[in-house]
């Protein structure tokens, strides 16, 4: 099965921009009558044939519309962006593969970057809810200031977590976490939070957890971090 992303799909046909048909015509060699599959990355999975094999502007039908329940979790990931951009891009792409909800870029006192091409960010998103066959695009916001985080009232129903290194913090994030639950859980830099930081967290009511003996890089921290809470609801755990 191959997946296509068309936002806002209203209608019974719907046209492809000249990008995409030329990758789904040209590229892909589809013909009049094939049958492709869309999402409009809202939860719906479109079953449909190609009604005119234009390189241009190709013309698609709508045979029959599928509803993706909504997950009984939900994963945000608050993280600190890397210096290295191609790290952070990685990143993104592997928790959109194993199933985030909602991606926050923060900066804190530590951090390395402050500007991440969220354009390009958007398009790694996409092209990894396609390969994984995913309905539903992650959310990402523009980075803010770590601080406005921690204090936002809308998390309040959360479990919210922050993962640092300090040998006093051995419980991990799998041990305390409950599932079907929503999470939001921070990752900070290289140099990871300041002991400011993780004391105004803790004042918030986040949790302190380990994400295992290894000492993680940011990216691979955050990877962890979507990767124990998937696991965690993928297991029948009472």
């Amino acid at each position: 099965m191959q997946l296509f992303f068309h936002e806002n799909i209203s209608e019974n046909t719907f046209h492809l921009d000249q990008e995409e048909s030329k990758h789904l015509i040209k590229v892909l060699r589809k013909n009049q009558g094939d049958r492709v599959d869309f999402t409009d990355g809202q939860g719906y999975l479109y079953h449909c044939i190609v009604l005119d094999a234009n390189q241009k502007r190709a013309g698609i039908k709508v045979l029959e519309r599928l509803f993706d329940p909504e997950d009984d979790h939900y994963i945000h990931l608050a993280i600190c962006p890397t210096k290295n951009p191609d790290r952070m891009e990685w990143m993104i792409e592997k928790i959109t593969e194993i199933g985030v909800h909602e991606i926050s870029l923060i900066e804190s006192e530590h951090s390395e970057r402050s500007f991440l091409k969220l354009d390009r960010l958007e398009k790694k998103i996409v092209a990894a809810c396609k390969q994984s066959l995913k309905t539903r695009i992650p959310k990402l916001n523009p980075i803010c200031q770590m601080e406005d985080l921690l204090v936002n009232k809308k998390f309040d129903t959360y479990q919210r977590f922050i993962a640092y290194v300090d040998k006093d913090n051995v419980q991990h994030l799998f041990e305390k976490a409950k599932p079907n639950n929503a999470y939001l859980i921070l990752i900070g830099p290289e140099g990871d939070f300041s002991p400011q930081e993780i004391e105004l967290a803790f004042k918030n009511f986040f949790l302190p957890c380990s994400l295992g003996k290894s000492r993680l890089r940011t990216e691979t921290a955050g990877l962890v971090a979507v990767h124990t809470l998937q696991l965690l609801n993928s297991l029948d755990v009472k």
